[in-house]
């Protein structure tokens, strides 16, 4: 049974006429998004438009193949003790104004991430950085392996800092195409930036849309007037296959989870929390909601991976016990405690249009059990999240392993410090065995207590873990170049092109 949430479109889709030039002499490729922004900032912006739009870059970057994490505005680097390194900078690089990439620049970049993000700070662990001829010498404050991987973050895109233009609407970094102009929550125009370091851009121009009513993406491509569209409708991939049109569709490391609000009174209980998470039918999310493109999730690390925990097999629990032994008992139909009726509000957002479907999916069940759940639709859900405590769960999609390694998706989400720890989990023994995995060197050890760590938030269900969606990317049999990436980091890049 499929679940249909209505959908009022405040505004029409618009398209841009410019969009349909794609001759040899000119080649244009128009993109659209499934979330919007905004601010450019590469520093501040949660949805990474700036590196996903090819405007930015970082130090080092991910290997979709190997997943390894190979040197990219970086030259080089060398570990001297185990507190500092020594990153050497690339040599004939410019930024989009002509200036060129210098150790000096790079430290303003990161001084003034780390500056305006205090997540990054938290992940970066710098105590200072020092310029040097050809190189910076980055010394953490504690020993911190991790530190190369955490710089392939989007938020440590290096830019001018000293340019002139609002950093906010016109970043000035390094990739292969500049913004000409930005139009917030709308779209963003660019152009090649003609001496990118790494050959010549394909594309003279871009435009770069934001629209995250899937339906209007779909309606995009199948007129003509788009590119490319990332998360088409999932209903339409069947047609729009047989329309003539390419879809590609990739397994990621992103987890679709509910994410449980621990500072609220009945999310601490361990009873109700169980709970929440047997009522969850993942199988009817895979195929009534995401049409088969998803396998159910049981942590929020793909099985594939080494540290992904051999959970037990799902078991009947009797949880009548536990929910007493915490001051619930069932009346005339209805789950109270202490006489009232448990009533819960639910966050969820359009950006990714299933998260919704599911949310309602998860009502319907709860109110098997007399649970009541008010569902609230949201905008900016990390801005809300953590600015709003007024809410016991959220549907909310994060990727867990955008290195091949669960360091960062653990540090965020379950240290006390992490930026995306919207739980407010504050448990001693968990930060500990973060804390130990992050002066863990050897790979095998990593692995292992990774593999704790979930197991332990398996085992107190400090969030529910639904579903690992793939992700599907529609686009023009003429497009070339396009590469669906794991990690979803990079999507305009220079060697993009319209025959």
């Amino acid at each position: 049974m499929k679940y249909f949430l209505a959908v009022i479109c405040v505004m029409p889709f618009l398209f841009l006429s410019a969009c349909n030039d794609s001759s040899q002499s000119n080649q244009h490729l128009h993109f659209v998004y499934n979330f919007s922004t905004q601010s450019l900032d590469p520093h501040r912006d949660t949805s990474y438009v700036p590196l996903r739009a090819g405007v930015t870059e970082t130090l080092f970057k991910l290997n979709d193949e190997t997943l390894s994490v190979d040197p990219w505005l970086a030259q080089s680097f060398e570990q001297v003790n185990e507190t500092t390194w020594r990153i050497y900078i690339r040599e004939n690089v410019s930024f989009h104004n002509g200036k060129l990439l210098d150790a000096q620049a790079v430290k303003q970049s990161l001084d003034r991430s780390i500056e305006e993000n205090v997540g990054l700070r938290s992940a970066l662990r710098i105590k200072s950085i020092t310029p040097e001829a050809s190189s910076l010498l980055i010394e953490t404050t504690i020993p911190y392996p991790e530190l190369v991987n955490e710089l392939v973050h989007p938020n440590t895109s290096i830019i001018d800092v000293t340019a002139d233009d609002a950093i906010d609407q016109k970043p000035v970094g390094t990739g292969p195409y500049q913004v000409t102009s930005f139009q917030p929550g709308s779209n963003i125009q660019l152009e090649r930036h003609g001496a990118y370091w790494d050959g010549q851009p394909k594309l003279d121009t871009v435009t770069f849309t934001f629209n995250e009513d899937p339906g209007s993406r779909t309606m995009a491509l199948r007129s003509g007037e788009a590119d490319i569209v990332y998360r088409p409708e999932i209903e339409m991939i069947d047609t729009l296959e047989q329309d003539g049109l390419v879809v590609d569709k990739a397994e990621t490391f992103r987890v679709h989870q509910l994410t449980m609000n621990l500072e609220r009174e009945h999310m601490q209980s361990l009873a109700m929390r169980r709970l929440i998470d047997s009522l969850i039918n993942r199988e009817q999310i895979v195929d009534g909601i995401l049409n088969g493109y998803a396998s159910p999730a049981v942590g929020p690390f793909l099985p594939s991976f080494p540290f992904a925990p051999a959970y037990p097999s799902d078991e009947e629990e009797d949880l009548a016990d536990l929910l007493e032994q915490d001051g619930y008992e069932q009346v005339d139909g209805l789950l109270t405690k202490d006489g009232n009726p448990v009533q819960l509000k639910l966050l969820t957002y359009s950006a990714r249009p299933d998260l919704p479907l599911i949310a309602q999916l998860i009502q319907s069940d709860a109110k098997q059990v007399g649970i009541t759940i008010d569902i609230q639709m949201i905008d900016t859900p990390e801005e809300y999240m953590a600015s709003e405590r007024d809410w016991d769960l959220a549907t909310y999609s994060n990727l867990t392993a955008p290195r091949g390694d669960g360091g960062y998706y653990l540090n965020a989400t379950f240290h006390p410090d992490g930026a995306l720890n919207f739980s407010g989990v504050e448990d001693t023994a968990l930060t500990q065995m973060i804390d130990r995995l992050n002066q863990t060197v050897d790979r095998d050890q990593r692995d292992q207590t990774t593999e704790e760590i979930a197991q332990y938030v398996d085992e107190r269900v400090i969030n529910s873990f639904l579903v690992h969606p793939s992700t599907n990317v529609a686009l023009k049999d003429n497009v070339r170049g396009w590469v669906t990436e794991k990690s979803e980091y990079y999507m305009i890049t220079k060697d993009l092109e319209v025959l």
